[in-house]
């Protein structure tokens, strides 16, 4: 992690004490010193990759604005695709290639001696530079003004609370707030930012890493482990993989707010979807939306009949796997999705409600199919492998084991269970209000019992072994 938990409990109140007294009238520069602190705690030689994203962008930006004429536009467009996608390929994809390379040129007889080198990954780089480049298209497109503040736009890039993890912020929305003064902080945004910290804290600590040791053992044990053990440890890594994630978009819009600055919802209560496109737009939103406005519409969308249609949606669901990781595990976990999509459209069946309606009896079935579809594809995202992947499929398929050891079995249930009923209830609660905040409405005594389980729960779950985020690796 950039800090560990003392250093973030530290930093934090610090920050919000500067920002909103003594350094009121320098809240940006604060930001911007803040947030290079903050991911500098981890490498500060990664900062490089930042400030040259930061002043490539900011730049190639001014120059769209001052030419007209298409070739050059073109030409400065250029500039900021390759030294982002530059960036990122190499520290990212470089090994990836070259190991998938070799591998080709194995099998078929061949002996490569190709170049490896020992690469690590910065931490939050895909998030960054996806959030950089989408200002520049934008501004290419012409759908905003570039600005003329280096300040304001260096926070854009490298805002803390989302530095590492997103949600990927489009600057149409986001850089205007940086760019407004920021004079209080309302009890509203106080109390609702304040709480949606503690529920990302709760899903990540309690929900997430309570299931993180079942998931482990269970693909640690995909060769031998018996049908129901791996059945249940990717129900759990369902669980996990959301709570972890959420529960980061959570804390990160919560600190955010306590800013006074709004981040968008990167989750809409995913696992309650009705179909595989209901799911996408309430999963990862930030990231959907990017590929759907910046590559799946750019290379066509749907308007040149279905088989063209179905073409970008593989190729788009293709390209937003291996955004995850630099593994063709990730590469075919995307594809599963883009089969799902492709056959949800060829269906022709449009759902009457919109993705965040609230939940009533007769989307149960469709939930449940949905939910299945999306953790069968969550083995290859978690699998370190294929063979990993297939023999866990094949464990759970086959019914490997035959008669399962119902005490174990009893056992990873009694967590399971109860965690999967409290991620229900806090999602069921969220989308028929159709607020994240949905809990702050209840009544007082209501209120007070979900605090006192999401205290009680921290305290109980607090204490063990570290998980780090999981998207952090990407």
């Amino acid at each position: 992690m950039v800090f560990n938990s003392f250093e973030f409990a530290v930093f934090l109140p610090l920050v919000f004490i500067l920002y909103w007294t003594v350094l009121r009238k320098r809240q940006n520069l604060l930001l911007l010193v803040g947030s290079y602190i903050f991911y500098g705690w981890w490498d500060w030689r990664f900062l490089s990759l930042i400030v040259v994203s930061t002043f490539t962008d900011f730049y190639v930006a001014q120059a769209l604005a001052k030419r007209t004429e298409a070739r050059q536009r073109r030409s400065f467009m250029l500039i900021s695709i390759l030294v982002n996608l530059g960036i990122l390929g190499f520290f990212k994809y470089f090994n990836f290639f070259i190991d998938s390379t070799a591998s080709a040129l194995d099998s078929v007889g061949l002996e490569p001696n190709l170049p490896t080198l020992t690469i690590l990954l910065p931490v939050g780089i895909s998030f960054y530079t996806f959030q950089t480049l989408g200002y520049t298209i934008d501004v290419y497109r012409g759908k905003m003004e570039p600005t003329t503040n280096w300040l304001s736009f260096a926070v854009y890039v490298a805002y803390f609370p989302q530095l590492v993890a997103g949600p990927i912020e489009r600057a149409r929305r986001l850089l205007p707030q940086i760019e407004r003064v920021r004079t209080r902080l309302t009890d509203p945004e106080l109390w609702s930012g304040i709480y949606l910290i503690l529920l990302g804290l709760f899903r990540k600590v309690v929900i997430a890493d309570g299931l993180a040791p079942i998931v482990g053992e269970a693909f640690g044990r995909s060769e031998s482990g018996g049908w129901l053990r791996l059945l249940l440890g990717i129900y759990a890594f369902s669980l996990q993989i959301y709570g972890d994630f959420a529960g980061y978009s959570a804390i990160a819009r919560g600190t955010s707010r306590l800013l006074g600055i709004e981040l968008m919802e990167n989750f809409r209560q995913p696992y309650l979807s009705r179909n595989i496109t209901h799911f996408w737009r309430t999963w990862h939103i930030s990231l959907s939306t990017w590929l759907r406005d910046y590559l799946y519409i750019t290379i066509g969308g749907n308007r040149r009949g279905n088989l063209f249609t179905y073409r970008n949606l593989m190729l788009t669901m293709l390209l937003g796997g291996l955004w995850h990781g630099a593994a063709w595990t990730f590469v075919v976990w995307g594809g599963l999705h883009g089969v799902y999509l492709a056959a949800h459209r060829s269906l022709r069946h449009k759902s009457p409600k919109a993705a965040d309606d609230p939940f009533t009896l007769s989307d149960l079935v469709p939930t449940i199919v949905t939910f299945h579809l999306v953790t069968l594809s969550w083995i290859f995202f978690r699998a370190d492998s294929f063979s990993q992947a297939w023999d866990y499929l094949t464990g759970i398929v086959t019914l490997r084991g035959g008669v399962p050891d119902l005490v174990a079995a009893g056992e990873i249930m009694a967590l399971l269970v109860p965690l999967g009923l409290l991620s229900f209830v806090i999602d069921f609660a969220q989308r028929q209000a159709r607020s994240q905040t949905a809990q702050l409405q209840w009544p007082v005594v209501s209120r007070g019992l979900a605090y006192g389980v999401m205290v009680v729960g921290l305290i109980v779950f607090t204490g063990g072994g570290t998980t780090p985020f999981i998207y952090f690796q990407f």
